[in-house]
């Protein structure tokens, strides 16, 4: 007698979804399938779970040298962190300032505060949080880059994933009824082109615009000195104007950090694109001059380190919060879809999920 196929808890087929890309967009569409009953792969490349909501140990302390906060509009996003209290806190930046290209305050605070959130006691807290469960049962695999989407010889109506893994292995995960893309526009377009699939996605993908960053992290222990609490300005982060730089927070104003004076700078993306090939040292040398001229910290650093973003900005994002064809079953969705906010890769992770669902 034939055996049924598995069932979801709400009695629908069982299906088996691979997602590619364990930013916080890939984890919420994960999160989102395994909730409705499916099995669910969490492909990502890097060794780390997270994306851009990414942090850097030093023996300094911790610099979140990718996103620097997030904000929660959305009452979906506000539900989602329910229970995870303990890894946010809400960063008390000093009141944003908007400063000139010489430092100096240009607008007093943002126009309306908003609630700052950051990752405690670092920024991956969340999504490593949120892996947990993923990582237990097996279902996490890390540091296997996707080279390829194909059909599965065996079963020709599903899809399989030609990887590359550490020193060149290549392996072969088959058997999957759909294919989402949580990876940056740019990245999943070549992923698209190589394996001649979705030429309409690929088009779409390439009208999104994505600025890169560099960023410039400064550890400045001799801060912890008695009678000097900080180096430098009063506020603890700023939106700047300088040709140079966008950004600056001190990372050791942020809840649950060391108290080692730490400041992470993001250069801007008309800089960082210029400056796209340059040699690290080379940046490294331009951003720390600006830096002592917007903050007036000319003190020598003791740790001083630049990290490159090939993918940071979205400039000119989709428009709509993801891409999804039900008649073959692939799909894509990122922070680019909406915008750059670690919010919008949340949102357009969740709405692919339930457009995958059909729901």
């Amino acid at each position: 007698m034939p055996t049924s196929p598995d069932r979801t808890h709400d009695n629908a087929p069982h299906r088996r979804f691979a997602v590619v890309g364990a930013g916080l967009a890939g984890i919420a569409c994960t999160r989102t399938l395994l909730q409705a009953g499916h099995q669910v792969t969490l492909f990502e490349k890097a060794t780390t779970v997270g994306g851009r909501m990414a942090s850097r140990e030093t023996p300094f302390g911790s610099f979140d040298h990718g996103a620097q906060y997030f904000t929660v509009r959305d009452s979906r996003f506000h539900l989602a962190l329910t229970g995870a209290e303990d890894v946010c806190r809400r960063w008390s930046a000093n009141a944003v300032r908007v400063l000139d290209p010489l430092g100096r305050v240009a607008e007093a605070a943002l126009p309306t505060p908003e609630a700052h959130w950051v990752g405690a006691p670092t920024m991956d807290a969340l999504p490593r949080l949120w892996t947990q469960p993923l990582s237990a049962a097996g279902a996490l695999e890390l540091g296997i880059d996707v080279q390829a989407i194909e059909r599965d010889p065996v079963a020709p109506g599903r899809w399989q994933l030609r990887t590359e893994g550490e020193q060149g292995s290549v392996r072969v995960f088959s058997g999957f009824d759909a294919v989402l893309l949580a990876v940056p526009a740019p990245q999943g377009a070549a992923l698209l082109g190589r394996s001649r699939l979705a030429p309409t996605f690929v088009d779409r993908m390439g009208q999104v615009d994505i600025a890169p960053c560099w960023t410039l992290m400064l550890a400045f222990p001799q801060a912890l000195q008695p009678g000097l609490p900080h180096l430098g300005p009063q506020w603890n982060a700023a939106l700047s104007t300088h040709h140079r730089i966008a950004w600056l927070a001190r990372e050791s104003s942020k809840p649950r950090r060391g108290p080692v004076e730490r400041w992470t700078v993001q250069a801007s993306p008309a800089w960082s694109f210029e400056h796209l090939q340059d040699d690290p040292p080379r940046v490294e040398a331009k951003l720390l001059k600006a830096f002592a001229e917007v903050t007036g910290i000319h003190a020598r650093p003791a740790h001083v380190e630049v990290k490159r973003w090939r993918h940071a900005k979205t400039i000119t994002p989709l428009g709509r919060t993801h891409l999804w064809d039900a008649r073959i079953g692939l799909g894509a969705c990122g922070d680019w879809c909406l915008g750059h906010r670690v919010e919008n890769a949340f949102v357009s992770g969740l709405e692919l999920a339930l457009a995958a669902l059909g729901t």
